[in-house]
């Protein structure tokens, strides 16, 4: 068992206060993920869960019991840090018995929990080495193994993999992925990459300003985010917002054109949102607005079209990588119309594409 519940937690650093009353229930056995930009809170959150922070005020429950004020020993959780902090001197092996053997387990106990675990991980041909003599990916895989070691309720991340290039943060995401799935435990993990969020996650969590913002499954947050903040921060490249107003059944864009919405929609929209994979390019003129296309991207599978369509601003359109190179061109952009977001004057989603 491994469920965790935060229960209006504050954190206060002097007089600042960081963290300001989260509630949170993470459930036995689920990868849960905190998201959201430097300074949001991420990290101190994960570590008053560990311990490593004092609770300034409310309830942290593991399985029920309450450990707020328990020492991180009490407290039956691994955690993986940013840093791989392994004994230089120590082999892979002694490394990831470190702490059974400081705790006075038997030597077959330790024998045993360390090839599990190595298995696991497809240690098992760098058991002698010394961590100078292992890649970036594998110093982080003998980090986590001797979390695994432990048999923790549960894994808490901190940016476990920062410190890696981009080929093997894709790496080490799979194996994340795997080690999740083969161990059924459960995991928070803080990461400022929106990638590790969106492909590791069961649920996400994203912060601003100590404060959660959302909840929900990569799916829900992409495709209904309750607020401006979170339909910009998921999705790369981000939504598209402009500038509207709604009449009736109707869209009325910034600087002309417009569309029908849902006629059930009775809330007054500021703004409109749209991600660019559902923009078209079509004929000037043919479309919901128009455009000059300043920058074209290629990325191999995908083109990305940076169109400059005056009062609306910059609008990011996401088109396949065998289509033509439009730089330069002036362009109509149509919107699928199932798939418009719209968001009040503070933010709040009034009506999102398909709802």
């Amino acid at each position: 068992m491994g469920s965790i519940s935060l229960k209006s937690v504050e954190k206060w650093f002097g007089d600042v206060q960081v963290i300001k009353g989260v509630d949170l229930d993470i459930l036995d056995g689920e990868l849960i993920i905190f998201v959201g930009p430097s300074g949001c809170g991420k990290s101190t959150l994960l570590r008053m869960i560990s311990g490593l922070e004092e609770t300034s005020r409310g309830q942290i429950l593991l399985d029920g019991e309450d450990v707020t004020h328990k020492v991180p020993s009490e407290r039956e959780l691994s955690m993986v840090f940013q840093s791989y902090a392994l004994y230089p001197h120590l082999s892979v092996e002694e490394n990831m018995g470190f702490a059974l053997k400081t705790a006075g387990a038997p030597k077959s106990e330790i024998t045993e929990k360390v090839n599990r675990a190595a298995d696991i991980l497809k240690l098992q041909d760098y058991m002698d080495r010394r961590p100078k003599d292992l890649s970036g990916g594998q110093r982080q895989r003998v980090a986590i193994g001797r979390a695994i070691v432990r048999k923790p309720k549960g894994f808490l991340f901190d940016e476990p993999l920062s410190n890696l290039d981009a080929s093997l943060r894709v790496d080490m995401r799979f194996e994340i992925a795997r080690l999740h799935k083969t161990l059924e435990s459960t995991m928070v993990y803080v990461t400022h990459d929106q990638v590790e969020a969106m492909t590791l996650a069961d649920r996400i969590v994203v912060l601003k300003d100590g404060l959660i913002m959302q909840v929900g499954t990569p799916r829900e947050l992409y495709e209904t985010p309750d607020n401006v903040f979170v339909a910009q921060f998921i999705g790369s490249p981000k939504m598209n917002l402009m500038s509207c107003a709604t009449s009736g059944a109707r869209f009325e864009l910034a600087g002309g054109g417009g569309g029908p919405i849902d006629p059930g929609a009775q809330a007054t929209a500021t703004q409109l949102g749209i991600r660019p994979e559902h923009i078209q390019v079509v004929q000037e003129r043919a479309g919901h607005c128009t455009g000059t296309v300043q920058i074209s991207e290629y990325l191999g599978a995908d083109f990305f079209h940076y169109v400059d369509c005056g009062p609306l601003g910059i609008l990011t359109v996401r088109a396949p990588g065998a289509s033509e190179d439009i730089e330069g061109q002036t362009v109509g952009l149509k919107f699928n119309e199932d798939s418009l977001h719209f968001f009040d004057e503070v933010g709040a989603a009034l009506l999102s594409g398909g709802s």
